[in-house]
Formats: C-alpha cells, structure tokens, sequence
C-alpha cells in the first residue's frame, strides 16, 4: 500500500506516462542483466554485420592447414589411417620445420592394425613370423616416438557424458589464475575424451578442439580455456600458442564479472566473461590448405610449411567437421581453429570487455531518462529527428569502436530501450488524446455543430478550459408571445413539447451550421456565443447571419403550421422570434460546482445582449444589435441605427442597430430610402429639433416602405410629443435611459 502511494504521488507530480515509463526502463535494465536469448541474438547478429560489412583482412599467413582432404582419402585410403602413416606426417612436417603441430583428430584408442595385432588376427602363420611381428614397436609407439621427436599438441573433446574415471597420472598443462576463481564462468563438458595414454605422454600440449554453436548454429565464439570432467584443460588454438611460445604455464585473468583474458607469454588475450574468444573471422582462405598426400609425397614447397604453425585436420565432407561462422554457411572446423591463431597471431583479436554491459546499462539509462524528460517538451517532428541523431550517434559510436579499437560495443540494447521508452510516450499520448477526445465530445455535442466538435477533438489545445477572457458575440433569442401559444396547450401537455422542439431544432441548428455554441436552453429561449471554445475570426458576421437564418427557418415553420391548422381546424397562433446581438469581452470556461458545471460565458457584454433581445418587440425589429456588432458586419448586411441609450453600470451611451436583411437588401433603392428618412428624423431628434423629427416621421409614413418603421415611428413620435411638453434637462445628449431599468 505504501509502494502503491508513493507511486501515486510522483504520477501526480510528474505524469503517469512518465513515471511508468521509468518502471519499464528498469525493468528493461533487469532484462539486459538477465542476459535474455533474445536480446543476446539480437547482439550477436548485429555483431555479425558488422564482421559482413568489414571482415579481417589478411595480412600473413602464419598458420598451414595438412588436409585430409578427398584425394589424400582416394590416394591412401579411408579414415583412420594406420598411425604409422600419421607418423610419416609428423616427421615429414617436422622435417619441414613446422613450428608446432596441432591435431584436430583424437586417437582414443590404440592402433588396430599394430603388428601384433595382425599376428594374432592372421591366421595361418608360422610361430618364426608370428614371433617377428609381435617384437615390432606397435604403430601408437611409432607415432609416439615421432611426437617425442616433435612438438605436437594432441587433440582432445568435451563430452556430454561422463568417461571412464580421470587418469590423474597423464600430463597436464601448468596453470596460474590472477583474481577470483574462473571455474564458475568457463564452459563445462561433463565427459573428457583423451587420447591414448602412450600418446599423451609424447606429445608436446593436449587441448580441446570442441567448439559450441550458438543457438543459432553460427559459430562466432570459440572458448579458451574450458572445464572438462573437472579438469581446466585450454583450447587446441590456445595450446599450440602456449607451446610455440614456449610458455609452461597459462595465466586466467578474472575478476568478479567473469574471466577478463587468458594469457601466455607473449599474448594476452580477452575474452568474454566466459573464457571465450570472439573470432575475428576472415572469409575462408583456400591458399592455407595443404594435402595430406602431398605432404606425404614430398611434393608440398617447404616454404609453405617452414615457420608456420600446422592444424591437421579435414575438409572432407564425409568426415562431418563443418561449421556455419558469420562469413561463410559452411567452413571446416579445423578453418575455425586457424582463423582463431590467425587473429591472435597477427594482433587482431576482437574483445567484448566485461565494463561493455555497464556502458550498455549506462547509455540505456541515460537516452530513456532523456527521452522520458523531453519527449513531453517537443513536437513529434522534432522527437523523431533527436530519435535518429541518438541512433546514428549510437551505431557510429559502436561502429567506431569496431573498426578501430576492434571492441565489441552493443547498440541494440540502447537503441532498442530508448526506442520501447518512445513508443511507451507516444501510446500514453495517444490514450490520454483519446480520452481527451472523447471528454470533449462528451461535453460539446450539445452545444456545437457535429464539425466543430470534431475539429475541437482533433485539435484540443485550441480549448482553453477553466476560463479566459475573449472578445465574443452573444445572443439571446426568445419567442414573442409564447405565454399565449402555451396557453393553447393546457390540456395538451405533450403537443406542447413538441411544439417546443419543433421550433428550438431549426432554431439550434440555424446557430450551429454557423460556427456558434449552444450555451443554454431557458424554456422557449437560446443563449448562445460565437468565437468560443474555437476562435473565429468572424464571430460577428456569422452571428448575424445566423439570426437571419433563424428567422427563415421560423417563416418555413409558421407556414407549415398554419397549413395543419387550416386542415386540422384549429387556431394558428404563429411563432415570432426576437433575436439580441452584442459584441464584447467576456469571461468563458467551465463553471459550476464540483459536482455540476457548464461552458458558459458571463460579462456586460452577456446583460446587454439579453436586454436588447427584450427590445426587438418595441422597436418593431426582431433582430437588435450592439455598436460593435454593427460595425464589424456592416458591409455584409442592411443595417439599420435605432436608438441612442444609456447602460447600467456605463458612462457612455451605446448605440443600437437593428439587422433588416442580408447585402442585397441594403443595396436596394427602397432601404436606402428608409435609412435616409431614419437619419434625419434621428439628426433632428438629438439636436432637439422636435418639428423638424416629427416631419420626417410624417415622411417616412406617408413613403412607400413607411409601414417597415411603423412601430420606431410610433415610439420616437410618442417620446417626442412628451418632449414637446417637458423638455428633457440641458445635459441631454440624446441617450434614451429605458435600459436602465
């Protein structure tokens, strides 16, 4: 519970995504150290490239291969040999001044074809002869004499099964260790196949020529020094070093990572924390192969062999000695073993230090943490182009120390963390957008067009939630005389529901096909504002042209319904809309309490909205609007000025318009003839002209389109016959005081 707690603090102080996502890049370190076989192919392949890309070039040609190839087969018969033709090739390789000589071949057991073998297998001999023969060295005690007279390195193999009890009496190879014990780390054979004794004795070195594939079946690592039926015994390659040096004894390096090198004097060199070179490879080299027969003729050049290092060994097919390496699908084994001294010879040994997993953590950590850090802070353009500078920088640095230091560095751990790190931000992001998404069409289907809800989905950051201060248009509709209509419903309770939506569906609509927001439903009337949750630049025009739409889309209605009321014979009481505008700053957001709250907006601007629309019945137009209003949409509609009044809570007087119609209106003769008539009766009634207001009002009835003005005639007329009467005080300046009420 308290680990539970704790975590939920820090997701509230630094994010969920953030904080889960430093779990999952300490699990990721957890994994890395867990060595998984999934992470370690990855390594190993990329590894691989590397050694495709740019593979070890031959400089020298230090070590012979005498092949028992298929003419060595065909010319002197199958396999195994008689040692005493083994023998032959030891001394004629000796003779050649081979440096050492190494088998890649056992001779477990003792030479069938020995003389006194055949003595007691041919039958039919006289006991003179049969004597003869059992007096002749056996053929292991020629091949031995020929080691002794030799340096050769016997070859031995891991078991996967425990042999016969070790002989404690055969020679083994001194060994020193520097560090912890190295026996936990090396590669372990249950079984030790040996040579024969009489052999082991002769022979200069014994080590293991077996070598383990990877998972994969790739050979890429070939250990050193290994542990066999609980003896260290080295590697046949690293034997044959340690002999041609001179060396009496191997030095293994560890410390509490693993096996670091193992060394001979002359060569030290890295391992993996298990005792195993990583094989510089080379492509397989044909010109290092020498036959057998050819060896055994005589007819091999001396300077092929002279100084070098020898591996007896097969290519032959039927012998079963093929490896699959990085270079090559197949390569013999006996190649393999080469390859290795070739690389340790010529001082082009590839390392992965034990300190690279720590670097690898290291790099890891520190590219998750900043990408845990910044991703938040950047645009994805730019994540994604810092997420292929860390790559590039991460595979030219691994690169660099390839080809340069011949050092084994992993990426792909970095690369692979930094990148699930990335992936994890960006899933968050998406969830947290789609719930975002879905919270805000939730909360705006009602009030805005199916459009602009979704444009606000796709974009959010164009809401601002809590509140803000914004220049707005508002309006307030309401329906003129709807006591009257609703009083025709008294017994009808559901006709008169339906009355209510038949209205406010065209109504709302009408508001939302232009860009605004629904903010509330109040019986028969809308409040509802433009440029708010999304801007829009054209807050005004649009407003107006959805209060004219209104008022068509009510016409349409009203004719509908009177159509059903004449077949229906009952009374039709028609629908009259009156519509307030006004433009101003308001403060718009979420409010409410924590329970409840609505987007709404609240201002002066909001209150003289609403007091306008209460006007629209008195001056005879049902669509009034604010100065503001009025002049940002003047040139798109036929604009008519009403009045000159005074607002609570202001000392300047606001002037009212009202809106007659769209652009083709106001280009008319006939508007143009009541605008005029209207600006002089409104001239003269503000210099107090009061004959001279009262004629143009007469003017203007007695014109074609007077009954337009009719209701503003009437009410200018009626304050202008009190004015007559009881002038207003000298500091009148036109301003009618009715709205402050």
């Amino acid at each position: 519970m308290i680990l539970i707690k704790r975590v939920k603090r820090l997701a509230r102080r630094f994010g969920l995504a953030r904080v889960l996502c430093i779990g999952l890049l300490l699990g990721l370190a957890l994994l890395r150290m867990a060595e998984l076989p999934a992470l370690e192919e990855l390594r190993v392949r990329t590894f691989d490239t590397y050694q495709a890309i740019e593979p070890r070039v031959k400089t020298a040609r230090p070590v012979v291969i005498v092949d028992i190839d298929e003419a060595s087969l065909r010319k002197i018969g199958q396999f195994p040999w008689p040692r005493t033709r083994i023998a032959d090739l030891v001394t004629q390789l000796t003779r050649l001044r081979a440096v050492v000589i190494g088998f890649d071949i056992a001779f477990p057991e003792s030479d069938r074809t020995s003389p006194a073998n055949a003595a007691d297998a041919i039958a039919g001999l006289d006991d003179d002869t049969r004597d003869k023969l059992r007096a002749l060295p056996s053929n292991d005690q020629v091949l031995a004499e020929a080691i002794r007279r030799s340096r050769v390195v016997l070859g031995q193999s891991g078991m996967s099964s425990v042999t016969a009890a070790p002989d404690r009496s055969q020679p083994s190879t001194g060994l020193a260790m520097l560090g912890g014990d190295p026996q936990p780390y090396l590669v372990n054979f249950p079984g030790l196949l040996r040579n024969v004794p009489e052999l082991e004795r002769a022979a200069a070195g014994r080590g293991l020529f077996s070598i383990r594939n990877e998972r994969d079946g790739i050979v890429r690592r070939v250990p050193m020094m290994m542990q066999a039926q609980d003896n260290i015994v080295p590697s046949l390659s690293f034997e044959m070093l340690r002999v041609a040096s001179g060396s009496d004894t191997i030095l293994i390096k560890s410390d509490r990572a693993g096996i670091r090198s193992v060394g001979v004097r002359g060569f030290e060199i890295p391992t993996d924390r298990n005792g195993q070179l990583w094989v510089h490879f080379a492509k397989s080299d044909p010109g290092i192969y020498v036959s057998a027969a050819d060896v055994l003729d005589g007819t091999v050049s001396p300077e092929k062999i002279a100084g070098r290092l020898v591996l007896i060994g097969t290519s032959s097919v039927g012998m079963l000695d093929t490896k699959t390496t990085p270079l090559d699908p197949v390569m013999p084994g006996v190649e393999v073993h080469a390859q290795v001294l070739e690389s340790v010879l010529t001082r082009t040994v590839l390392s992965q230090p034990n300190y690279a997993i720590g670097a690898e953590l290291c790099a890891a950590l520190l590219l998750g943490i900043a990408v845990i850090w910044l991703a938040p802070m950047f645009g994805p353009i730019t994540l994604v182009a810092v997420g292929a500078l860390f790559a590039a920088l991460l595979t030219g640095t691994s690169w660099y120390f390839y080809t340069r230091h011949r050092l084994l560095i992993d990426f792909t751990y970095p690369l692979l963390s930094t990148t699930l790190i990335y992936l994890s931000l960006i899933f968050s992001n998406f969830v947290r957008e789609q719930r975002q998404r879905r919270r805000i069409r939730s909360a705006f289907s009602q009030y805005l067009s199916p459009a602009l809800v979704e444009q606000l989905a796709q974009s959010p950051e164009k809401l601002v939630l809590g509140g803000e201060e914004r220049e707005m248009t508002i309006m307030f509709s309401d329906v003129r005389g709807f006591t009257s209509i609703a009083e025709s419903y008294r017994h009808d309770p559901h006709g008169l529901t339906t009355l209510m939506n038949r209205f406010l569906t065209p109504l709302t609509n009408a508001i939302l096909d232009r860009d605004g927001t629904i903010d509330k439903y109040m019986g028969d009337a809308i409040m509802a504002f433009w440029n708010a949750p999304l801007d829009d630049p054209h807050h005004q025009v649009n407003a107006c042209d959805a209060a004219l739409d209104m008022l068509e889309r009510i016409e349409a209605l009203n004719k509908v319904r009177e159509t059903e009321a004449a077949q229906g014979g009952h009374v039709y009481l028609p629908i009259q809309v009156g519509v307030g505008l006004n433009t101003g700053t308001c403060v718009v957001g979420n409010m409410g309490s924590d329970l409840r709250f609505d987007y709404s907006v609240l201002g002066d601007s909001v209150n003289l909205a609403s007091r306008l629309e209460g006007q629209s019945k008195e001056y005879g137009f049902p669509i009034i609007v604010g100065s503001k209003t009025a002049l940002a949409a003047k040139s798109r509609f036929a604009i008519l000025e009403l009045d000159f009044i005074m607002v609570k809570g202001k000392t300047e007087p606001e002037v009212i318009y009202a809106i007659a119609g769209r652009q083709e209106m106001a280009t008319s003769e006939s508007f143009q003839l009541l605008r005029n008539l209207t600006i002089e009766m409104l001239a003269c009634y503000r210099s107090r002209d009061w004959e001279g207001a009262l004629f143009a009002i007469e003017r203007g009835r007695s014109s074609d389109v007077g009954h337009l003005l009719r209701l503003l005639y009437d009410l200018y007329e009626k304050r202008l016959r009190a004015y007559q009467l009881n002038p207003p005080p000298a500091e009148w300046n036109g301003a009618y005081a009715l709205l402050t009420k």
